[in-house]
């Protein structure tokens, strides 16, 4: 794991259980400083905000596109794109026309597995959650990983 990645995770870490006010509405205080951070208001889709938040927490110069889509930042990193995920790493899926979902790798559990932490998501795994929060997820589900 790369030292940002580190101290990003701690940052992720600590916004577990931020929730949406009202569930379901994609705002609330904490959400709408994630969907800010992109330049965008509340109401929107804030997983990929919320990984941009994080990370400009920590870094100076943020290595990842000031944007609110998962897709977007996708392909406008193909320097970032990893195929094998460590801990860390921001995992990409890809549902197809534009729409995907993100967060960080925790850890790889297995050789199929892994621990996230993400936003916009929920205990069933939706990406139109309305929580931070961890998730198991295979890595076949994956696109692929920037890594940071």
């Amino acid at each position: 794991m790369t030292p940002l990645a580190e101290e990003v995770l701690k940052v992720a870490t600590t916004q577990l259980g931020v929730e949406e006010m009202p569930e379901g509405s994609n705002a609330g205080t904490d959400v709408e400083k994630y969907l800010k951070s992109v330049g965008l208001s509340k109401g929107y889709s804030w997983c990929m905000a919320f990984v941009f938040w994080c990370v400009n927490q920590k870094s100076e110069t943020n290595p990842l596109k000031k944007t609110g889509g998962v897709m977007d930042q996708w392909n406008s990193n193909p320097s970032l794109r990893q195929k094998t995920p460590q801990a860390g790493d921001i995992f990409i899926m890809d549902f197809g026309k534009g729409k995907g979902h993100t967060g960080f790798v925790e850890k790889v559990i297995s050789a199929k597995k892994i621990q996230t932490i993400e936003g916009n998501t929920n205990d069933d795994g939706s990406r139109e959650g309305y929580e931070v929060c961890r998730r198991t997820r295979t890595i076949s589900s994956c696109k692929g990983f920037l890594r940071i």
